[in-house]
């Protein structure tokens, strides 16, 4: 049984915003969808700021005193935590949304984001405060995954239930939309310091812009995600359709094997997310002479592709069902790990083909990974338990990913990577086939 949505408190930003929609009655999927972009490439922006300094900045800023590998796989564990702790910030928000409301949940998570974000640009390094520096880096990771926990707003799964019953893969799509336009954004700039700055420079001073640029971008998402979540015809239609927070200990108890089953089932495309995104950059930094700058310009190479396939995949799931072309890009993704990892290691050529080819099946995958399974979800828990969903899925998939792959090909070659993108791939095929046997059991009289 979900708790009723208290009034949300009508000071700060959210009253300027309530007052900006006084009238506004009606929920249209196309604001929807502009809302969802917008927020998505915000989160995903500081997802890929961060990730990029982890290879670029803090193995020479926060841990000097390391090996290149060593200070690296250092720098990819302090990014797990902040997939440790997004599930603990959905269960502490959720409590703030139960007492007072949705638009107050979303606008503290928000701050609570950009300040953890911007807190990293005035981080001290090591030579200032010695080992300091490693626990306030990961003070601050912590603090963005609670918050990112909290900015789940809903608004993917009320596009999708507002979506025509033959457009629900299209409608699917244009959440993923902020991965490859969050990364273009991020690669850009920090493209661009490596560039154009000295690598003292850089290392002093340069890459800290990108995190204040990450602020300012959660500052804009915030007042166009309160825009719907606070109007009163976006209020009716969580409501009417519900979307509203359920506790979580009742969520897992109802609904714990959808929960799993969906957490397991995108694993093989969060597993290509970070095969391609964040690993290969740490691989070409560390093993070979290539310069940063070029790589980054073929990550945003990569990320129109991925915009490409994102959309393809719309068109295709709906002519051939979600889950199903989920499963067809599980069985590609379980192919391309067989060769593919490799072709890092072969030049020029080599690498253009890997990014290209896995950033198209990255987008086809990715395009439909997100909620597959909320369908599922009882009503009176589709809110908490897509959050929940969305949550375990990128701890299991990408929280460990760039480590792991890291340290697997590092001690045993390229192909341990592809190895790892394979159990993906695998873990995705038998979440699917297990759905589908309770989906038959449940129907069955």
């Amino acid at each position: 049984m979900t708790a009723p949505i208290s009034a949300p408190s009508s000071d700060t930003p959210e009253r300027d915003v309530r007052q900006l929609n006084a009238g506004h009655e009606t929920a249209d999927p196309g604001e929807i969808a502009i809302g969802v972009i917008i927020g998505r490439t915000s989160e995903f922006f500081d997802f890929f700021v961060y990730a990029i300094a982890s290879v670029l900045v803090f193995p020479k800023h926060v841990f000097p005193y390391a090996s290149p590998l060593q200070g690296t796989l250092l720098s990819f564990a302090v990014f797990a935590l902040a997939f440790i702790a997004r599930p603990i910030g959905t269960m502490i928000f959720t409590r703030v949304d139960h007492a007072y409301g949705r638009g107050s949940k979303l606008t503290i998570a928000l701050f609570m984001l950009g300040c953890s974000t911007v807190a990293v640009a005035f981080l001290p390094g090591y030579a200032q405060i010695g080992a300091k520096s490693g626990w306030l880096l990961a003070l601050f990771r912590i603090g963005q995954g609670l918050a990112l926990g909290g900015a789940w707003d809903g608004l993917g799964s009320l596009l999708a239930m507002n979506a025509p019953e033959n457009k629900r893969g299209w409608y699917s799509m244009i959440p993923q939309l902020g991965a490859p336009l969050g990364l273009m954004v991020a690669s850009a700039l920090f493209s661009y310091f490596v560039v154009t700055l000295t690598p003292e420079d850089f290392l002093s001073w340069g890459w800290r812009y990108p995190f204040f640029v990450a602020f300012a971008i959660n500052v804009v998402a915030l007042f166009a995600r309160l825009r719907l979540v606070v109007s009163p015809g976006y209020t009716k239609q969580f409501e009417s359709r519900a979307l509203t927070p359920s506790r979580v200990t009742d969520t897992f108890r109802v609904e714990g094997r959808t929960i799993v089953a969906g957490a397991f089932a995108p694993l093989a495309s969060f597993a290509l997310f970070h095969t391609v995104t964040v690993f290969p950059l740490s691989w070409i930094i560390l093993y070979t002479k290539q310069p940063p700058a070029r790589f980054l310009l073929i990550e945003i190479i990569g990320a129109v592709i991925g915009i490409v396939a994102i959309i393809l995949s719309g068109v295709i799931a709906d002519r051939i069902g979600r889950r199903n072309l989920l499963a067809i890009t599980a069985g590609a993704i379980a192919a391309f790990s067989g060769f593919a990892p490799q072709l890092l290691n072969g030049g020029d050529i080599g690498e253009t083909v890997f990014m290209t080819s896995g950033f198209f099946l990255l987008g086809l995958s990715f395009g439909q990974s997100a909620g597959a399974l909320s369908s599922n979800f009882s009503v009176g828990f589709r809110y908490t338990g897509a959050a929940l969903t969305s949550d375990l899925a990128w701890l299991l998939g990408a929280g460990f990913a760039p480590w792991v792959a890291l340290m697997l090909s590092s001690h045993f070659g390229l192909i341990a990577a592809g190895g790892y993108l394979l159990s993906g791939a695998v873990c995705t095929l038998v979440a699917l086939t297990l759905s589908r046997q309770f989906d038959a059991k449940s129907a069955a009289p």
